[in-house]
């Protein structure tokens, strides 16, 4: 109070107004640094939690990506396998076929049909019955000209190739459409 007593009365109530004001005025900025302390603590712990869940994330996604390349991986592995028994099933047949045609261009091996004796309408001068000398029990056939014969071989090799490439196809797609 003897603050008070060396200001002139007149000026005494102004003075304690301002001293009051000083010491709320002192007091709001002391109580703001320690909300603002307190709301830093707060925003730094939510940082740090998110950090954290943030690297979670990141390291279950690494984690899942690398479950599915290997996933990828081994589709592609079966792919191959796949592909290298087909692409030998393929180059098989056409050794097949082209040992076929050779040997039907060496008139080693000749193709046949049978022909349907009781059709009329083919006009085919072979006997329904065979001779009474011969041993030969089987139906009749006629022997195919070897050009012919190599076309038809033609068109059965183009057939099994078909058939190995649908194939592969259809093992190309149960193995991508089959869940692991």
């Amino acid at each position: 109070m003897r603050l008070l007593e060396l200001i002139p009365a007149p000026y005494r109530l102004a003075a304690f107004v301002v001293l009051l004001a000083l010491v709320a005025g002192g007091s709001a900025v002391a109580s703001w640094q320690v909300q603002n302390w307190r709301y830093g603590q707060q925003l730094e712990h939510q940082a740090r939690l998110q950090a954290d869940a943030l690297n979670e994330q990141s390291l279950a996604s690494a984690a899942l990506q690398l479950a599915e390349q290997d996933k990828r991986l081994a589709l592609e592995q079966r792919l191959q396998t796949s592909d290298q028994i087909h692409s030998k099933e393929l180059n098989d047949v056409q050794q097949n076929q082209a040992r076929l045609r050779d040997r039907l261009a060496t008139a080693d091996l000749r193709l046949s049909v049978l022909l349907d004796r009781s059709d009329p309408a083919a006009g085919c001068a072979v006997p329904t019955t065979t001779a009474a000398g011969s041993v030969v029990h089987a139906a009749p056939r006629a022997r195919l000209d070897p050009a012919h014969a190599q076309r038809i071989v033609g068109i059965t090799d183009d057939g099994d190739q078909g058939l190995i490439a649908l194939q592969a196809c259809q093992a190309y797609v149960k193995e991508v459409s089959t869940p692991q």
